[in-house]
Formats: C-alpha cells, structure tokens, sequence
C-alpha cells in the first residue's frame, strides 16, 4: 500500500502555536513517529506539508527589513520553507528509523506547482496572509508591488492570489524517488505556484497554493493508494461545536459533498481538507482519510477517522 500523508503547516508547531526551532523539531519527531510506525507495518509514505507559520515568520522579517532589504518575492519563501521543514522531517524520521532498527532512504524534493496566469485569483487576490500592521507600515511594503487591505481597527493585512494547481511540474522526479524506495517530502505548502511563458519558461508568481488541493494533486500524481490528510481532530465532524456534534465515520464521497453543500465545514479550515479527499476519491483514489497523528496507523489499517470511499 502506497499513502501519501498531508500534514498541516501547524502540525510543524507546538500547541499553542510558536515556531521557534526546537518547537518546530520537536513537533516533527511526533510526525515521524507516527510515519515510522507505518513504514514499520510495510506502508510506502510520501510526505507533504503545510507551510502557513513558517512563511508567516519569513514575511515578518520581510517587514522588519524592508527599510534595508527588499522584501523576498513569496514564492522564494515557499521554496525556503520546503527546503528547511523536509530537512527537518528527513532527519527526524531517519533517527525514529534507526531507533526501531528499520533502513530507508529519505529525500525532499523542492517542488513546484503549476498554475494558469489567468485564474481568476489573480485579478482579485483574496487569500490573507501573515500579520496585521498598521496604514504606514504596510504602505512601505505596497510600494515593493504587494497588495495590502485595510480590515478595520485590527489594521492592514496582505492578500495574494489562491489559484487552482493544474500539475505537479517536478513530478518525474518525485516518483523515481518513491520507485527507488526513498521516503520522499515535496510539494510543501501545495507547491510553489509558476506559470508557463510563450516560450515554455517557468517563472514564480506571488500566490498561494491550497494545501490539501496541492496534497490532492501530488496524490493522483504519484498514484498513491490512500490519501491521509492529518489534522487535529480525529474526525470530519457535523454540526461542529454544537451539541448535535457527531463525528463523520465511512462516508461516501456524493454524501460528503452533500454534508459540505448543507455548510457543516468551515472554509478556513475543515472545508478545504473536505474538498481535497473528496477530488481525489472522485478521480480515481480508492479512499482518502481524516484524522490525526494519533489514530494515523489505525486508521490506515481500516479502523478509524473519517474515510472517504467511492458510491
């Protein structure tokens, strides 16, 4: 069985959310803990990420030294934070590999994502980003070419364009690696978005991939058999912190969507890891899983999370 695990960007902090380094490594060896577990049980893993605080902390010293330095564009800060958390991941994963005395290989994979120029996104860009600061110091920062919008008393806050991911460019890649038997990280934080030219040249654009649509991509790519996007509870829930709350079981993928058009999953948060199990069941994935670290090995094996199968 091949798995493709999708952890959040906050799976990478401690529990009330700081990022410092030690926080961030010890948040990993908890992640490759539970990895190490189904490699132990003759799982193939490929890992993605999210990457939401660690380009916040980039954009912040962005702000601080934009009186001195110009601003790096956003996707170098993606490529950054793929390039430093699978430097993390490989390394924490190969020492709870050594510790259980079982040998693989583990490689990260800076990964880009290809994006249409034209997606709407990019003629109104919507997605937020980063911190709030106030008029004068965001309009330091309007003038390097970001776009920047005033949310009333807590200040102003940058947005960029979400646009949809059509293909995972370094995807040859990506599977040999997993064909040669590496435990493979890549497409961090839903790959970092490019475009195409006249010519055929890539180039990076200021925009923010989906995670859990770019996991979705990377999924079917890679032809993994179940797609595991780990979160912090270890159910899809309806009517969500109500007292009807009741935890989402097997469901089918029609009935998901159905859950989703009544407005049980929130946009920020569940509603995209709804979206991208239910893409990629409906495209051929034989089932797709949500849950936490935890329950990650069980519910692998059948027993437990939400999991998402064909009608």
């Amino acid at each position: 069985m091949r798995v493709l695990l999708a952890l959040g960007g906050n799976a990478m902090t401690n529990a009330d959310g700081r990022a410092r380094p030690e926080d961030q490594i010890a948040a990993a060896q908890v992640a490759m803990a539970a990895v190490a577990e189904l490699l132990s049980e003759d799982v193939e893993v490929v890992i993605t990420h999210g990457n939401g605080p660690q380009v916040g902390n980039l954009l912040v010293k962005n702000e601080l030294a934009a009186t001195v330095v110009p601003p790096v564009p956003l996707d170098w800060c993606g490529a950054q934070t793929q390039a430093t958390l699978g430097f993390v991941l490989m390394n924490t994963l190969e020492a709870e590999l050594v510790r259980r005395g079982i040998l693989r290989r583990t490689a990260t994979v800076v990964t880009r994502a290809l994006v249409d120029r034209d997606d709407p996104g990019f003629t109104r860009p919507t997605k937020p980003i980063g911190r709030f600061l106030p008029a004068e110091e965001a309009q330091l920062l309007v003038e390097h070419g970001e776009t920047w919008e005033d949310r009333g008393e807590k200040g102003w806050r940058r947005v960029v364009a979400s646009p949809e991911p059509l293909e995972i460019v370094d995807a040859p890649a990506i599977q040999a690696l997993v064909e040669a038997g590496f435990v493979v990280v890549a497409n961090g934080g839903g790959g970092i978005p490019v475009v195409r030219d006249a010519d055929g040249n890539l180039g990076g654009v200021e925009a923010v991939i989906d995670k859990d649509l770019g996991a979705a991509l990377l999924a079917r790519t890679v032809e993994v058999d179940v797609l595991v996007i780990a979160t912090d509870v270890p159910h899809a829930v309806l009517h969500f912190g109500t007292p009807e709350a009741s935890d989402i079981g097997t469901v089918s993928v029609s009935q998901l969507r159905a859950y989703a058009a009544e407005g049980h999953f929130a946009s920020g948060s569940m509603g995209p890891k709804v979206e991208a199990v239910c893409r990629f069941v409906e495209r051929g994935g034989s089932r797709a899983i949500i849950t936490d670290l935890a329950n990650l090995s069980t519910a692998v094996r059948g027993d437990g999370g939400t999991v998402v199968v064909p009608d």
